[in-house]
């Protein structure tokens, strides 16, 4: 194997592992939660927010009788008012 061979070897083998090690690391690797959106959010990744009522209702979220996370207006008008 010739040394730019065997270099570009290492390199994908460094940025594969580095990249590996900071995704397992991150806190939420579904991405971000917006607060008044649900848009491709699974709450399930995101056990700091909807793991908590009091948490979920700051960004504007409540849990229905059917135990489904729902965006409730009430609270995200409020939100804008106090957010700017």
């Amino acid at each position: 194997m010739s040394a730019q061979m065997k270099l570009a070897v290492a390199a994908a083998l460094l940025l594969g592992t580095s990249s590996a090690a900071l995704a397992k690391g991150h806190a939420s690797p579904g991405g971000g939660v917006r607060p008044c959106s649900l848009d491709g959010v699974n709450p399930v990744y995101h056990p700091q927010i909807f793991g908590n009522a009091a948490t979920a209702r700051q960004f504007g979220f409540v849990q229905g009788p059917d135990h489904a996370w729902h965006v409730d207006p009430r609270l995200c008008e409020s939100l804008r008012y106090h957010t700017g």
